[in-house]
């Protein structure tokens, strides 16, 4: 297995409209970006994934393309974001765009000139159908959205039906027909000849559809997904890409639905990749399953360490790991997976320990680097997401208004897309002017970055010092996983060997003291010495101990 920059890199994942404002319009842009790119070196990290910076009409604010070729006007020019590329390279951070290829918006001129007509040219970059039963009034098969609801919607004009795996206003895109392949590489080949350095690639597998787009299983949550999931011909769609991707040596990410992990080495196995890694999303709890939020099921530290034991067993070697916590899809990890409200601090910096003491690629995304928590608004007019309105909707048919709002407040991916809370002035000081297109936390107040840099025992000090010694020391990022304790609902230990150290981390997830006894097969390794710990005064040798609310510690055993 060879060492790569990506894989000894710390990413940062910017949702444009919420990062800073330049301009004062409350709009994030490449103006605000740009004033805080001191503040992302000082924190660290190597490379950037910004969410779609593209045209947009924002029906999904972004992932929801009109002009692949175009800046987003609230987001600035084209000539702006030349100018960040180039300060962000000459920092040496490099630049990877969203690739958002599954589907474009109704408002692309590709589909404006597909639903003009049944015989326009365009009109198979798209998937078009006769409805079902007496005149059509059906849809043309029984699969449902990833946003809720039939995957089809009713064009009038020309008396069919399209395929939208999401919201109506994006539909999907006919990789039968080469044509739309053809256009893809093109867009790739702009921006990698503007100096983008990859791809993060949004719902990537999703591309190959059953021919002849057959009903799907009933009874499942998603009805159809075995047709549109890891299809037969993702391999064959994938290599074309990377006909142009390797030409530039580009980083891809890949956003994968459902992956497992025989299914990622199909696509990132070293020595074939389609993709260099791919975004896992089995650790990301049991209160969704890929962003169509259901039910506020509890946080499980088994499901967890399941989850972390077989991604970090089933790839170490053969591919690589993708490690994050937190993205837009997702609500804030604090106030998940620890508490938001007691020992705050304590618990972010534990979700740091694990984040950075695992092998793969970490990914931080704005404003988890400080803690950041869900906002959890209580009134609905207050959330911006489609997703957010449509799950509303269905749930509020089943679990009447309170339990409704009860799961958009802890699930709406709403929650990780507020303003950045920078500093306690007006606005949290993500804007000069005097609204925010979403509203600020309440809690800016107490939890923004300025606070959390004047604070030398701040979760964005801890995240510093991890990020250091990530770099410093190899045993950070490579090597093998063995985990311990693995029935406890308390503690997550492991152990991560390689050819740099060994490593030995504890981790009480309980807000409440927990009894630790250092495995019996540890007496043979050997004295481990103290690397870090979000406790001050955690014991210098491994050793028995009693462990505080959410303490971690990272020991390595001496050479």
């Amino acid at each position: 297995m060879k060492n790569r920059w990506y894989k000894e890199a710390i990413f940062y994942q910017i949702y444009p409209r919420s990062f800073k404002d330049g301009n004062g319009d409350g709009i994030g842009d490449i103006k605000g970006i740009i004033s805080k790119i001191d503040y992302l070196v000082e924190l660290g990290i190597d490379a950037i994934w910004f969410s779609p910076l593209y045209a947009s009409p924002n029906s999904d604010y972004g992932y929801d393309i009109s002009d692949y070729k175009a800046i987003n006007p609230e987001y600035g020019t084209m000539e702006e974001f030349d100018e960040m590329v180039k300060l962000l390279h000459e920092r040496g951070i490099r630049v990877v765009m969203d690739l958002v290829i599954n589907h474009t918006s109704d408002r692309h001129e590709w589909f404006e000139q597909a639903r003009s007509s049944r015989d326009n040219p365009y009109r198979d970059y798209y998937y078009w159908a006769d409805g079902r039963g007496k005149d059509g009034i059906k849809p043309p098969n029984n699969w449902t959205s990833f946003f809720l609801g039939s995957a089809w919607q009713y064009e009038e004009r020309t008396n069919q039906w399209y395929l939208h795996l999401f919201d109506k206003n994006q539909p999907d895109l006919n990789y039968f027909n080469p044509k739309v392949m053809g256009e893809i590489k093109e867009i790739l080949r702009f921006w990698l000849d503007k100096g983008v350095d990859g791809f993060r690639c949004d719902v990537i597998t999703l591309l190959s559809k059953t021919k002849g787009l057959p009903n799907g299983r009933p009874g499942i949550a998603l009805v159809g997904s075995e047709h549109y999931i890891d299809g037969d011909r993702m391999e064959e769609y994938l290599g074309q890409l990377q006909e142009v991707l390797s030409e530039y040596d580009a980083f891809t990410v890949g956003e994968s639905v459902f992956i497992t992990v025989p299914k990622a080495l199909r696509y990132t196995i070293e020595g074939n990749e389609y993709l260099t890694t791919v975004f896992s999303f089995d650790h990301t709890a049991a209160d969704n399953f890929f962003g169509i939020k259901q039910l506020s099921k509890k946080f499980s530290l088994r499901h967890l360490k399941k989850s972390v034991r077989v991604w970090q067993q089933g790839l170490y070697g053969k591919s690589w790991n993708t490690l994050f916590w937190e993205n837009h899809d997702q609500a804030r990890i604090v106030g998940r997976y620890v508490s938001a409200e007691k020992n705050r601090v304590e618990g972010a910096k534990l979700l740091a320990t694990v984040l950075m003491t695992l092998s793969g690629t970490p990914f931080i995304y704005q404003g988890q680097e400080f803690g950041t928590t869900s906002a959890r608004f209580a009134d609905l007019d207050d959330y911006k997401d489609v997703e957010t309105f449509r799950s509303y909707t269905t749930l509020r048919k089943i679990f009447g208004k309170n339990g409704a709002m009860k799961r958009i407040r802890y699930c709406s991916r709403d929650n990780a897309r507020t303003p950045v809370q920078w500093d306690a002035s007006n606005n949290a000081g993500f804007t000069d002017g005097d609204t925010t297109w979403m509203k600020v936390n309440p809690n800016y107040v107490t939890i923004n970055a300025e606070a959390a840099e004047l604070d030398p025992d701040s979760v964005l000090h801890y995240y510093k010092k991890l990020i250091a010694l990530r770099k410093s020391d190899k045993a950070f990022v490579y090597g093998t996983y063995r985990d311990y304790y693995k029935n406890s609902r308390k503690l997550m230990v492991y152990e991560r060997e390689s050819e740099y150290g060994t490593l030995f981390v504890v981790c009480n997830f309980a807000n409440k003291s927990a009894n630790f006894t250092p495995p019996k097969s540890m007496a043979k390794n050997g004295e481990f010495h103290l690397v870090t710990s979000n406790y001050g005064d955690s014991p210098s040798e491994l050793q028995a101990t009693k462990l505080r609310p959410y303490e971690a510690i990272v020991y390595k055993l001496n050479k």
